[in-house]
């Protein structure tokens, strides 16, 4: 990536509308989504907005969330 993507890039997440689960607890422990212009999503931890964020295309969300629904990753929460 260039420098001018970076910028482009981190100008499209300051004006993301950030988004987490109506399950999230008052603590602000909190995984926040954020669907970007191209489609792509933005991941990000709420305690650190101004933090790095993970960008994934429609397809590996897509995908991730079906492992979740399919309790792929239930033992990390046990």
């Amino acid at each position: 990536m260039n420098e001018v993507q970076g910028i482009e890039q981190l100008w499209t997440l300051a004006g993301a509308d950030w988004r987490k689960s109506r399950r999230s607890n008052p603590s602000g422990s909190c995984v926040e989504l954020a669907e970007l212009p191209g489609g792509e999503v933005a991941i990000r931890n709420s305690r650190d907005p101004a933090g790095l964020a993970l960008i994934c295309s429609a397809d590996e969300i897509s995908a991730f969330v079906l492992a979740v629904k399919g309790g792929e990753f239930d033992e990390l929460i046990e």
